[in-house]
């Protein structure tokens, strides 16, 4: 995880968490610059390229079989990259007890690949043992944030690692909801010692949808706990009235008021490891590539804003 001092101004690091992960974070082999999720139709450009990314990002369930093509290219890669691995089926916002034996898979994929970052989703994805493409919303409500604890603690002690809670992208909302997003997802931190994944563009996505700040939603975000940032594109669609809807659909380039938003992000909590999702309608390896560059440049400029104004706060 970044451990670099906060700066002063909108995301200055909150006072510690009470709660403590047990679990060693194993974050120094990633470092503060760009990633993409890993895709087989990249891997011959991605061996090819002089000028690596900081890290490949994986779904834990494409690599839940024994072995085949999917093992042997992810095995290759993992020589020359510092892998993240990205749950999407873990349901930990469920009301069902986790998966035995989704836990068992997704442990052997740790154990056998070692990645730096873990992390999965503030969301529910499964019913009655069937496990859904979608990453549903939740209630904020006492009784949710108790289940979501325990299901946090129960996979954090199964895989014997701290994972990142990723903050979801939400078309609806619960009126029985009494906490905020944001404070919701601070008290989960500072009950389980998990670390955060900070999804900037499905903060732009509910922002959108919903019609709040997303500037007032990121100042408010406990930044302090972010091991990881992903960008993605979206896609713009209009709900039945007419108005702009957005939906998370990594299918695009990163727009343009994300990157803005991320800018500032890094800008003020200094350089995180940053990943490129890009999930459907692949582009060819150059375009993603890009993609990162971009990233790299904007951490770049972070880090040097970051460290002059430590430097002036020293000089004060």
């Amino acid at each position: 995880m970044n451990t670099t001092p906060f700066r002063e101004g909108p995301f200055a690091a909150r006072p510690p968490a009470e709660g403590r992960s047990r679990f060693a974070a194993r974050t120094s082999r990633i470092p503060a610059s760009a990633g993409v999720g890993f895709k087989h139709s990249h891997l011959d450009a991605i061996l090819a390229d002089p000028d690596p990314v900081g890290f490949l990002e994986v779904h834990a369930e494409n690599y839940m079989g024994d072995g085949g093509f999917p093992h042997r290219a992810l095995e290759r890669v993992r020589q020359d990259y510092p892998l993240s691995l990205h749950g999407v089926c873990m349901s930990i916002g469920g009301p069902q007890p986790l998966s035995e034996d989704h836990l068992a898979r997704f442990k052997a994929v740790v154990d056998r690949y070692e990645p730096a970052l873990i992390s999965e989703h503030l969301a529910w994805s499964t019913h009655d043992e069937v496990f859904m493409n979608d990453l549903l919303p939740l209630p904020y409500t006492q009784a949710t944030l108790a289940h979501v604890c325990d299901h946090i603690d129960r996979m954090q002690g199964f895989i014997g690692r701290q994972m990142l809670l990723e903050n979801p992208s939400t078309y609806v909302v619960f009126e029985n909801s009494t906490f905020s997003e944001t404070d919701f997802i601070r008290e989960i931190v500072r009950r389980t010692g998990c670390g955060l994944l900070l999804d900037v563009n499905n903060v732009f996505v509910s922002a959108t949808n919903h019609g709040f700040s997303p500037m007032s939603y990121l100042m408010d975000y406990p930044m302090e706990h972010v091991g990881e940032i992903h960008l993605a594109g979206h896609a713009v669609q209009e709900d039945d009235e007419g108005a702009p809807l957005l939906i998370d659909s990594h299918d695009a380039p990163v727009a343009d008021a994300v990157w803005d938003l991320y800018a500032i992000v890094v800008k003020q909590a200094g350089p995180i490891p940053t990943l490129i999702e890009w999930d459907s309608d692949l582009p060819d390896w150059p375009v993603l590539r890009a993609e990162a560059a971009a990233a790299d440049r904007i951490l770049e400029d972070a880090a040097h804003s970051f460290m002059m104004g430590k430097s002036h706060a020293v000089g004060a």
